[in-house]
């Protein structure tokens, strides 16, 4: 039940992050993100946010510094939007398995050349 439950609203706020990181977030640091996955744990307590970011690594770096500076502003918004008794602690990672399969896309491709 606690699994189901942290699932839906891993879903929920993956929708709402995507709309505060696009429609609310004013921060010059903070590039094009995508967000890739929320996973939340069973208690609610902590939620791990898995970004993609379009850029080199310095922006990637940048963006990651403008998330963590943001973190309350954007826990703030989740917690106007999903009504929770308390609002999880957000940690902010990228997600690595897209740029894992463009590579492994690209190694394929010069194998059949």
């Amino acid at each position: 039940m606690s699994e189901l439950r942290a699932n839906r609203i891993a879903e929920q706020m993956k929708k709402e992050l995507g709309e505060i990181l696009t429609r609310k977030l004013k921060d010059p640091r903070v590039g094009f993100v995508t967000v890739t996955d929320v996973e939340v744990t069973g208690d609610l307590q902590q939620a791990t946010i898995f970004i993609s970011v379009l850029g080199d690594e310095k922006q990637k770096h940048e963006t990651l510094t403008g998330l963590a500076k943001a973190k309350g502003f954007i826990r703030t918004e989740i917690g106007r939007r999903i009504r929770l008794r308390k609002t999880p602690e957000l940690i902010f990672e990228f997600d690595e398995a897209f740029e894992y399969g463009n590579r492994i896309d690209t190694i394929l491709r010069d194998l059949n050349k």
